[in-house]
């Protein structure tokens, strides 16, 4: 099995989130993701537009990267934001900010504050979150 790193293609100021994003971006040949056809290249994501969308409470603001199949994302959720619908959809989340409480369909919850991630894979195990407090997030689906 070869392993190869590859260098993160997002510049961010937190360490956590380029620890993250260069974990995300190691690949095994045999049996890890794999990263194709995207050029090297930064995103400040400060410039790219965010579109609202509510929430069952709250709201939630979307920054989307489209990279081949690979969705990026930055996700700014309000104070009192809850997710409108159970996701089936596998993820990649880093908390940068705040505080996020994500609940299985089974009922376990978890809490993330800044610095902690979880991985879930699509169809896997539904989940739904919620935030008191707001959150940023950086999710890699």
């Amino acid at each position: 099995m070869t392993i190869t790193t590859v260098a993160p293609v997002v510049a961010i100021t937190a360490d956590t989130m380029r620890a993250a994003v260069t974990a995300a971006a190691v690949t095994a040949d045999i049996d890890g993701m794999k990263i194709c056809q995207i050029p090297f290249g930064v995103t400040d994501w400060a410039g790219v537009p965010a579109e609202r969308r509510p929430g069952e409470t709250g709201w939630a603001d979307w920054r989307v990267r489209q990279f081949g199949d690979l969705r990026v994302r930055m996700l700014d959720y309000s104070p009192g934001y809850r997710a409108d619908h159970w996701c089936v959809k596998g993820h990649i989340l880093l908390c940068v900010e705040g505080e996020l409480t994500t609940e299985l369909e089974d009922g376990r919850q978890f809490v993330l504050r800044p610095g902690m991630s979880y991985q879930v894979a699509d169809n896997a195990e539904p989940h739904r979150s919620w935030t008191e407090v707001g959150a940023k997030l950086f999710v890699v689906d």
